[in-house]
This record gives C-alpha cells, sequence and structure tokens, in this order.
C-alpha cells in the first residue's frame, strides 16, 4: 500500500475515534476498506503469478537463465522502493505520465462486418 492509501484509511479511522463514530463515518471507513481489499487482493494474486513462473522457470532441468532473468525484470518493474520504504506498486508514470492504451497505441482499422 502507498503511503496515501495507508494515511486514507488512518485519517478515516482517527476522525470516527475522535467524533462518536457516526454510522456515515463507519460505512465511509468500511467502504474504505473494502476498496483497499480489493486493491491488495489482486496485487497479491499478481505476485503468486510471479512466484508460480519464477519456481517454474527456475526447476526446468534445462533452466533457462535469460526466461529466469525476464521473470525477475518484470517482478523489478512492477515494484521499486525509493527512499528507503516499503515497495509500492508501479502506477505506469512514464514520460509525461500515465496514458492509456489507445493513446500510447495507434488504433487498428476499422473493418465492417462481413
Amino acid at each position: 500500500m502507498t503511503e496515501e492509501e495507508i494515511s486514507a484509511i488512518l485519517d478515516k479511522a482517527h476522525a470516527c475515534v475522535e467524533s462518536e463514530c457516526a454510522v456515515d463515518d463507519v460505512d465511509m471507513l468500511i467502504a474504505e476498506l473494502k476498496d483497499q481489499q480489493k486493491v491488495l487482493n489482486t496485487r497479491l494474486e499478481n505476485i503468486m503469478n510471479v512466484v508460480a513462473h519464477l519456481q517454474h522457470a527456475n526447476e526446468q532441468k534445462e533452466r533457462k537463465r535469460e526466461d529466469v532473468r525476464a521473470i525477475v525484470k518484470d517482478m523489478l518493474r512492477v515494484f521499486t522502493s525509493s527512499n528507503g520504504k516499503f515497495a509500492i506498486g508501479f502506477k505506469g508514470d512514464i514520460g509525461d505520465g500515465p496514458t492509456t492504451a489507445y493513446d500510447a497505441l495507434p488504433p487498428k482499422p476499422w473493418k465492417g462486418a462481413p
């Protein structure tokens, strides 16, 4: 989780504790926690897939060093640590910032129904 994500959860929790923990405050905290749960489950699934691919590539009798190196490089692109803090997910900010696939790639020509 990024510092901003953790901070958002902690801010909502502190607001609840300092107030009377109104139903709306608790509902907002629950919604924030559920959103983060979805994000973390997706990240965990991605990590589990990387581990499986890396184990499979590393256990081959004819182990291909380049395959293992490519998987590790992919993992490094996904995770980065900055300022000595915990690793965070790659946000896709390259150059002028994040772009969609439509912006980054030329669209394929449209073909009508045959």
